[in-house]
């Protein structure tokens, strides 16, 4: 299935991508994340497990259990804090 990646702030920095189209059979979230960071490289970097990365479905706060469908917009972005 297809599925909208969008990435913002320094992950769009990194990555050197708004957004792509990225083919998946990923069910979640978290399998989505595991093929990008396969890709190696800024994506491996950037999406790292261990890496506060947070992500929304469709515009919604979400996890890596949330499930996946297709023509669905996965954005993955760093945490943000205000003053």
């Amino acid at each position: 299935m297809k599925i909208q990646v969008r990435y913002f702030a320094s992950l769009r920095e990194s990555i050197g991508l708004a957004s792509e189209m990225v083919d998946t059979d990923s069910q979640d979230v978290a399998g989505l994340r595991a093929q990008l960071i396969a890709r190696g490289g800024a994506y491996a970097e950037c999406l790292s497990n261990q890496r506060p990365v947070r992500v929304a479905v469709n515009q919604v706060m979400a996890s890596d259990a949330t499930p996946l469908a297709a023509n669905a917009e996965v954005a993955f972005f760093p945490p943000v804090t205000g003053g």
